[in-house]
């Protein structure tokens, strides 16, 4: 007779995401799609030990397993994926949607430094993740066991279109002026970002609206024009917004 099975898990955090994106609208649906994000992995006591992520620079991506904080309501057999419009239902299980029976997500990254001091942290790229976002669990990626050339997906076979995105040059010029501790070139990650398409897919461009995301410290605003998206304002976020 085999063992009751234990329904009750215990799940800790292991580290905290500090992250450019510090607003749900606006993340790339999938992770490494703006590879000029970045994010830092702060350890959370008892796991901040150096000895717990020796080893770890001699990888260039890692899996980030984590849990999707924000999302409110409860799971549901079926949903509307982005990648469809919005307009056709699928299994949960065959989507990456976030209202799942178990709020988890799974993340590859790549991995730029390990930080030791003054606090253990990873700092990364290519992070799909939303600031204070609980990591449950790091694991290295390994090329050989976790790449899979031969895989297919009717789904999704290959990465949406991108967008093409117009900076005026002022805003292009304040945006390269920015810096940050984790090294971000901001210009690069408003082309990735925007390029991806951050309004609802089962939308119609609206010419006349202007979009807005919080992006790093600005408020980042942005039309819809023939052809493509033109970034409109960049405005410095008071401490209050920011947070």
């Amino acid at each position: 007779m085999s063992a009751p099975l234990n329904t009750e898990l215990k799940i800790a955090p292991v580290a905290i995401t500090h992250s450019c994106f510090t607003e749900k609208f606006g993340i790339p649906r999938q992770p490494l799609l703006a590879d000029a994000s970045r994010a830092s992995i702060e350890l959370l006591p008892p796991f901040n030990d150096p000895d717990a992520v020796s080893g770890l620079e001699q990888h260039s991506h890692l899996w980030l397993t984590w849990q999707f904080h924000q999302v409110a309501g409860q799971w549901s057999p079926k949903v509307r994926p982005p990648r469809l419009g919005g307009n056709k239902k699928l299994g949960v299980f065959a989507t990456r949607s976030p209202f799942r029976p178990n709020n988890i997500g799974l993340s590859v990254v790549r991995l730029i430094e390990v930080r030791l001091h003054p606090k253990v942290e990873l700092i990364v790229a290519g992070a799909d993740l939303l600031d204070a976002t609980p990591i449950l669990d790091i694991k290295p990626y390994i090329p050989y066991a976790d790449s899979v050339p031969s895989a297919t997906s009717a789904l999704a076979e290959q990465s949406p279109a991108l967008v093409s995105v117009h900076i005026p040059d002022p805003i292009l010029r304040r945006a390269r002026e920015y810096r940050d501790a984790l090294g971000t070139d901001l210009p690069q990650l408003i082309q990735q970002v925007l390029g991806q398409d951050p309004k609802p897919a089962y939308q119609q461009p609206d010419p006349e609206r202007v979009y807005g995301m919080k992006l790093c410290s600005f408020n980042l605003q942005w039309r819809y024009r023939e052809g493509g998206i033109e970034v409109v304002a960049m405005d410095q976020l008071t401490s209050e917004v920011a947070g």
